[in-house]
């Protein structure tokens, strides 16, 4: 089975993200990502974009899933950030480039642009801190993708 996930949205792109959106979706080259907030999820998203906290990604790394890369990127906080969470200090961040197939790898992009991990693969990410991740059981029936039900 799979798994469709839509991490919490903790911010977006900040100034210096380096992307292409003549197409969709925008191809990111280079990842400047502002908080905005954050509700401690190990987790983000800023579509296309996901980022995992140096914890999970070491976790990812462990159980060798297969369908992604790890990648630097600038973290920045956003002056509501910083009035909002004046001593809030946030984790290290690692850009997850999902560049596997869905059905096939642990980590794909389905065909509506959501993040499709394998059973494995959310069970490596389970064990940190994912409670405003909403998670959905899908079938890859010849990649296409049929609903089972809501994961809670």
């Amino acid at each position: 089975m799979y798994y469709q996930l839509e991490p919490e949205v903790a911010g977006g792109w900040g100034e210096g993200t380096v992307a292409d959106t003549t197409c969709h979706p925008p191809i990111v080259k280079s990842l400047v990502f502002e908080f905005d907030g954050w509700l401690g999820d190990s987790i983000i998203t800023s579509f296309p974009c996901y980022l995992v906290t140096e914890g999970l990604a070491q976790s990812i790394n462990h159980t060798k899933l297969s369908g992604y890369h790890l990648a630097e990127c600038t973290i920045t906080q956003s002056e509501a950030f910083n009035e909002l969470y004046p001593n809030k200090n946030l984790p290290g961040f690692l850009w997850l480039q999902v560049v596997g197939e869905f059905g096939v790898d642990d980590f794909g992009i389905g065909n509506d642009l959501r993040l499709v991990v394998s059973a494995a693969a959310l069970s490596t990410l389970k064990e940190h801190f994912l409670n405003n991740c909403e998670i959905e059981e899908i079938s890859p029936v010849g990649r296409d993708e049929t609903r089972v039900g809501d994961i809670q």
